[in-house]
């Protein structure tokens, strides 16, 4: 694999970064190092165009405005569409999610038109703010272990019929729609509420987007030491009685 060349884009570092939601960028570029592919990583802000011949894209949360910004420049730039379409991979977090949707609720309450690159629509919770940690199992088919991260959102995304859950919660809200669902995925798009980074937390994703980016369906083993120590201690934290 050394000679394998991995392009990485992170998207509106300026606009969507809340929570180290950078890190899972970070988490992904280390992983495929550690493998001895050479990344290439771009970091694109809002008033930059899109690339569209990266392989992985990664968008983060941030608050409303940001967001209605970032869906607005997404849809006139028209890059991500594109580069869905010649197969690249995506992974959302939280408002980033949300964009990815057909629609949302912006700052302003009024409805906002997302990438439909997933088949979710989002509205706001009349309820508290979910907020906490969470812990779910993920969908049989991505084959990985327990999901935990962090969350922190007043929306509510339901899931279309071509959107599958990406994980089943245990603990905490996911999509606050009361099914138990957490994310969404499709074959080369994922969305997700999970903060922590999610990524840190849950390592075996981010090599599920380096396999579907390189097209193979196993990576060489690396010392995931560190990130099962984080993953131990972030779970007892989160089943300990209060």
């Amino acid at each position: 694999m050394a000679d394998t060349n991995l392009r990485l884009v992170w998207i509106y570092p300026d606009l969507l970064s809340t929570y180290g939601d950078q890190g899972n960028a970070l988490v992904v570029e280390r992983r495929a190092q550690q493998r001895g592919l050479a990344v290439q990583r771009l970091d694109v802000r809002s008033d930059q165009q899109l690339p569209t011949s990266g392989d992985i894209y990664l968008i983060g949360g941030g608050e409303d405005r940001p967001q209605r910004l970032a869906a607005e420049r997404l849809l006139r730039d028209g890059g991500l569409t594109r580069a869905v379409d010649n197969g690249a991979i995506v992974f959302s977090v939280c408002a980033g999610y949300q964009i990815l949707g057909h629609e949302f609720v912006n700052d302003l309450g009024t409805p906002q038109p997302g990438l439909g690159l997933l088949d979710v629509k989002s509205t706001r919770g009349e309820a508290d703010r979910c907020v906490g940690d969470v812990l779910g199992d993920m969908d049989s088919r991505l084959g990985l272990p327990q999901l935990t991260g962090f969350e922190n959102h007043q929306g509510v995304t339901h899931l279309g019929p071509t959107a599958r859950p990406l994980a089943h919660v245990r603990l905490g809200n996911g999509n606050g729609t009361g099914d138990g669902t957490e994310g969404a995925w499709n074959d080369t798009v994922f969305g997700t509420y999970m903060h922590g980074p999610v990524l840190a937390r849950n390592p075996l994703i981010a090599d599920l987007l380096i396999k579907l980016a390189l097209d193979v369906n196993a990576l060489p083993p690396v010392d995931d030491r560190w990130y099962e120590a984080l993953r131990g201690e972030r779970i007892a934290a989160a089943t300990q009685p209060a």
